[in-house]
């Protein structure tokens, strides 16, 4: 994609040495200040606690049968997860570049796979991961209002458009507001965890077991299920590798990335199960089963009229989520708008506001909003998501045996890698006998990166409208935008 870039005669928001991350994206607070390990912690925990908690349990109850498993398949995700993102802080301290699963992807396995990557998360995942946590934001927002009725759908989607839009709005004006907003979420959503936990915990201790009773009883035990409760509980916890997106800006990489990982995943394990141990004081798993919105159906029981509260927490939660989410995945487009697998405008920046402004606005997740329910997008999507965490994965242990005179900082027991992209991929495979059908789009759509890495990236001679097209296409936007390419 070859744009002709305008300077618009305003003071260069580069600085001279020609630094890729001069201008546009030094004004981002991940990008100009270092990010410190606390930081980093709070970038991890405040984008993983979003709606999974309060949307997933019942996922992972429905699919794994009984209390007591579902418990089990809460802490097994948790150690699961741990094992994917302390892979991942071993790519991340290696491999000293910003993007995450694509760039790893780019260094193990050239850039044909790495463009499949991109694109199945261009259309897919990203859009389908954006949408699961602003429906979950858009019904829980409407809840107070609505309560005790059901909130109408057309409702949350409207409201779920509205949220979407502050996001990318909010993420295209002002990075440092981006970023304070962010840490106040962040403290916001462990407070929500905390109002959940300490009441439920103090039920526990007063004797209401009643519901942990026979917790391994299973009428019947359907081994086909269990990966899908595995997504669900893989769902909840995903967003441990959102520190690698932005690994340039990291203080000292080598301790700050594996200590952050470490820690979040820890306080966020413990927050997860607390959390379920506390649902289930309260609610029988039918109860559970029952509810659209268990984080709310809980503070009805237990709170009475200060119940209205705990939706809106939980939509602060989410809304935390989207913004974090929304500002690593335009970090992304960024640097693969760098690696020339993009068109050049996504890495261009505002030249006021010095934010990546094209790579953050995304207009595809308003299309799937309107497509489909919740739980099919979750496991349409994770089926991708998992596939590819698991080839970055495998990347590791590839990268271990072509480059193994490649400094490593941090370094994990093989088997820890090993361990995790086996899970992955076994998951992916049960996934097909579960839900072919929608295993099988998500098949369809990576499928379709192949011809569109052939006819927009590896053909040089493009013809003659295309290239008219796309330099027309490149300078429009950079004057309706205001944008200008960052020198590389």
């Amino acid at each position: 994609f070859t744009g002709m870039a305008f300077n618009f005669g305003e003071k260069d928001p580069l600085n001279s040495n020609g630094d890729p991350h001069a201008g546009a994206p030094e004004e981002k607070v991940e990008l100009r200040k270092k990010v410190t390990l606390l930081r980093g912690i709070s970038i991890i925990i405040g984008t993983i606690i979003g709606a999974g908690i309060f949307i997933s349990p019942k996922g992972i109850l429905k699919n794994s049968g009984s209390v007591g498993m579902s418990l089990v398949v809460w802490i097994a995700c948790g150690i699961l997860s741990l094992f994917g993102a302390l892979s991942y802080a071993e790519l991340g301290t290696c491999i000293k570049k910003s993007g995450g699963h694509y760039t790893y992807i780019l260094e193990a396995f050239g850039p044909q796979v790495a463009f499949v990557r991109l694109w199945v998360d261009m259309i897919a995942i990203r859009p389908a991961g954006l949408a699961v946590i602003a429906l979950a934001f858009g019904r829980y927002i409407l809840e107070p209002i609505f309560m005790p009725c059901g909130v109408p759908e057309i409702a949350i989607k409207l409201a779920t458009t509205i949220g979407i839009t502050m996001v990318m709005y909010l993420n295209s004006m002002s990075v440092s507001w981006t970023a304070r907003i962010q840490i106040f979420l962040t403290f916001s959503k462990l407070l929500a965890m905390a109002i959940i936990i300490v009441p439920g915990l103090y039920q526990l201790f007063k004797g209401e077991t009643k519901n942990f009773e026979n917790a391994f009883e299973v009428n019947t035990i359907d081994l086909t299920g269990l990966p899908l409760a595995f997504y669900s509980g893989m769902y909840a916890y995903a967003g441990w590798f959102y520190l690698n997106f932005v690994t340039e800006e990291v203080e000292n990489p080598e301790r700050t990335v594996p200590l952050a990982i470490c820690i979040s995943m820890v306080i966020v394990m413990i927050c997860y199960t607390l959390t379920n141990v506390a649902y289930y004081t309260v609610m029988s798993a039918e109860e559970l089963l029952a509810s659209n919105a268990v984080a709310v159906t809980f503070a009805e029981k237990l709170m009475g009229n200060f119940s209205f509260a705990v939706p809106v927490f939980v939509a602060l939660s989410c809304f935390g989520s989207m913004n974090g989410c929304l500002f690593a995945i335009s970090r992304m487009f960024y640097v693969a708008s760098r690696e020339g697998q993009l068109p050049e405008v996504l890495s261009m920046i505002h030249i006021r506001r010095h934010t990546p402004l094209p790579a953050v606005i995304y207009p595809i997740t308003l299309l799937i909003l309107f497509l489909g329910d919740i739980y099919s997008l979750l496991n349409f999507m994770s089926f991708l998501r998992w596939l590819f965490i698991g080839v970055a994965v495998v990347g590791l242990i590839y990268l271990r045996y072509t480059r193994p005179d490649m400094p490593r900082p941090f370094k994990v027991p093989i088997f820890i890698p090993a361990v995790f992209s086996f899970t992955c991929f076994f998951m992916v495979f049960l996934s097909l006998y579960s839900d072919p059908i929608n295993t099988g789009i998500g098949f369809a759509i990576s499928l379709t990166g192949i011809p569109a890495y052939f006819i927009f990236i590896h053909f040089e001679r493009k013809p003659k409208w295309f290239q008219k097209l796309s330099d027309s296409v490149n300078r429009s936007l950079q004057i309706i935008l205001e944008v200008v390419p960052a020198e590389h």
